[in-house]
C-alpha cells in the first residue's frame, strides 16, 4: 500500500512572513538611500585577498541573514566597485541613469515580468515597442521599423549581422531558384547554386576602427571581416567602401558604419556609404551603441545624415540615453528579416510561433529575456524627449569647451577634434608608464576615473562625457593634475 503524501508546504524563502517584510524593508531602504544620494563616492577596486578578509564566508548552509548580507554588500562589496554614474567617471563609456529609470528598474524586478513574448508580457512589450518606434522616428526609419531591447551592443551587432547574412542567403537561394526555373522553361536544365557566396566565405566590411564586437560577431558567425582604413580624421567614407565592394563582390553581405566610435566618438560618413546601395546589394548596419543618441541633439543631428537608409541600427540606452545597465535597442528597417533569422522553433513554443503576435524573443539571438527596455520607457515617459535632447546637448557642449581648453594649454594636444562627447588628448613627452601612474593616482585620491588609451601606437588619455552632472570645472581640475 502506497504511503500517503501530504501536500508540500511553501518553503521559508517563498512565504510572506515577518522575516520577509524585514528583508524587503532593508533592501528598499538601502535602494532609496542609494538612488537619492548625490554624493556617492567614486570608490575603487580591492584585491581578492582584501575582500576575502573583510567579507568572510557569506554562503553557508544556514544563511547569514539579510541584515548581515546587506551590511557586507554596503560596506565591503559595493565600495570595491567603481561608481559608474559618478560625474568624474570618464573612462570607457560611462553610464548616467536618471533617478526615474533606476527606481523603475526595481519595479521591473518586483513585477515578475517576462519580456520574451506578447502572450506573457503584452503590456511590457507594448511599452518597449513604443520606445523603439520613437527611436526609429528620430533616426528617420519608416513607421514599420521595429525590433527589440537586448543586453548590449555586442549582442545587438551580432543579432543584426546574423539577420543580414540570413537575408543574403535567402536572396541567393531565390536567385538560384529563378535560374533553375528559367533553365527548366528553356530546357536547359541549369544546376541551382547553393546559398553560399562565390569562394564560399561571407564577408562584412567595416572601418578598421569599428568596435571590437564586429570582429567578435564575425568569429562567432565564421565569416570574414574586411577592415577598411578610414581617413586621417577617423571617418569611413563611401569611396573607401566602394573599393572593398568592387574587390570582394557579392561575398559581402553587410557593411557596418559606425555612428560614434567608442575610442574617439567619430561618426562615419553614413550618407556616402548608404549611397552605394544603388550600385551594390548589401545590408547596411549602423553601430550607434554610444553615439547614435546624439541624433536627438540639434547640435549633432546633421552628422548622422544617411542613417535613415540603414537596414538595422543599434543604440545603447545604458550609455547616453540615461538608462541603467543593461539595454541595447536593436531596430530593423524590416522587422520580418529579424524574425525570420532568429525565431526559435520547438514543440513547446508552437503556441507562440504559430501566431502573428510580436514576441521580442523572435528578433535577436536570445529566448528568455528581461523586459529591460521598461526603465528607459518610464524615464522617457516621465521627463519627455526635450529633457533628453537638453542633457545630450550639455555633454556635447562640455566636450567642445574642454577640447578648446586643452588646445590652449602649452604641452597638451588633441589627437583628433571631437565630434560628439569623447575628447582624446596627449600630454607632451608622457610615456604609457606616465599615464598609468597618473591614472592610478587620480583614482587612489578619489579625484576621477580616467584610464589611459592609445592610438596608432602612441599613448594618450581621454574624457568620455555622457553624464549631465559632469562640469567643465571638474575637467579643468583634472587637467591641472597633469
Amino acid at each position: 500500500m502506497n504511503a500517503r503524501h501530504e501536500p508540500a508546504a511553501p518553503t521559508r524563502m517563498h512565504t510572506v512572513s515577518g522575516e520577509t517584510e524585514q528583508i524587503v524593508d532593508l533592501v528598499l531602504d538601502y535602494s532609496r538611500r542609494r538612488i537619492l544620494n548625490d554624493d556617492t563616492p567614486l570608490d575603487k577596486p580591492s584585491t581578492e585577498a582584501e575582500l576575502t578578509r573583510l567579507a568572510g564566508p557569506t554562503i553557508t548552509e544556514r544563511g547569514i541573514g539579510a541584515t548581515k548580507a546587506l551590511s557586507v554588500f554596503e560596506h565591503v562589496l559595493a565600495p570595491a566597485c567603481i561608481t559608474t554614474d559618478h560625474p568624474q567617471y570618464l573612462s570607457f563609456i560611462p553610464t548616467a541613469p536618471t533617478k526615474a529609470a533606476t527606481a523603475f528598474d526595481l519595479v521591473v524586478s518586483a513585477s515578475a515580468l517576462y519580456g520574451g513574448s506578447w502572450l506573457e508580457g503584452a503590456g511590457a512589450v507594448y511599452a518597449e515597442n513604443e520606445v523603439l518606434s520613437w527611436l526609429a522616428r528620430e533616426f528617420g526609419l519608416p513607421a514599420t521599423a521595429g525590433g527589440v531591447f537586448v543586453q548590449g551592443g555586442t549582442l545587438g551587432n551580432l543579432s543584426a549581422l546574423v539577420a543580414a547574412r540570413d537575408h543574403a542567403r535567402h536572396a541567393l537561394a531565390e536567385a538560384a531558384r529563378d535560374t533553375a526555373t528559367a533553365g527548366a522553361d528553356t530546357g536547359g536544365g541549369s544546376d541551382a547554386p547553393t546559398p553560399i557566396p562565390p569562394g564560399g566565405r561571407w564577408k562584412v566590411v567595416c572601418s578598421a576602427e569599428a568596435h571590437s564586437s564586429i570582429a567578435s560577431a564575425a568569429r562567432v558567425m565564421d565569416v570574414d571581416v574586411i577592415p577598411v582604413k578610414p581617413a586621417a580624421d577617423g571617418m569611413l567614407r563611401g569611396d573607401d567602401v566602394r573599393a572593398a565592394l568592387l574587390e570582394h563582390g557579392t561575398s559581402v553581405f553587410a557593411v557596418v558604419a559606425t555612428a560614434g566610435s567608442t575610442n574617439f566618438g567619430i561618426v562615419d560618413d553614413v550618407a556616402s556609404i548608404a549611397a552605394l546601395k544603388s550600385d551594390f546589394d548589401f545590408w547596411l548596419h549602423v553601430d550607434g551603441a554610444y553615439g547614435l543618441a546624439a541624433m536627438l541633439s540639434p547640435l549633432a543631428r546633421d552628422r548622422f545624415a544617411g542613417v535613415e537608409h540603414a537596414d538595422s541600427v543599434i543604440v545603447d540606452p545604458h550609455k547616453w540615453l540615461f538608462a541603467p545597465f543593461d539595454a541595447c535597442a536593436l531596430i530593423y528597417r524590416d522587422p520580418e528579416a529579424g524574425r525570420r533569422a532568429h525565431t526559435q522553433h520547438a514543440e513547446y513554443l508552437d503556441t507562440l510561433t504559430e501566431t502573428s503576435e510580436w514576441s521580442p524573443s523572435d528578433y535577436a539571438a536570445h529566448l528568455t529575456r528581461r523586459a529591460r527596455g521598461l526603465p528607459f520607457w518610464f524615464s522617457l515617459a516621465t521627463y519627455g524627449g526635450a529633457a533628453y535632447r537638453e542633457a545630450i546637448s550639455h555633454s556635447i557642449t562640455v566636450a567642445a569647451d574642454i577640447a578648446h581648453e586643452i588646445t590652449s594649454r602649452e604641452g597638451f594636444s588633441l589627437v583628433r577634434d571631437p565630434q560628439l562627447s569623447v575628447v582624446v588628448f596627449e600630454r607632451d613627452g608622457w610615456t604609457k608608464a606616465d599615464y598609468n601612474a597618473w591614472s592610478a593616482r587620480l583614482l587612489d585620491e578619489q579625484k576621477a576615473f580616467v584610464t589611459p588609451s592609445s592610438h596608432a601606437g602612441r599613448p594618450n588619455t581621454r574624457f568620455a562625457i555622457v553624464n549631465p552632472n559632469t562640469t567643465f570645472e571638474q575637467l579643468v581640475a583634472i587637467l591641472d593634475t597633469m
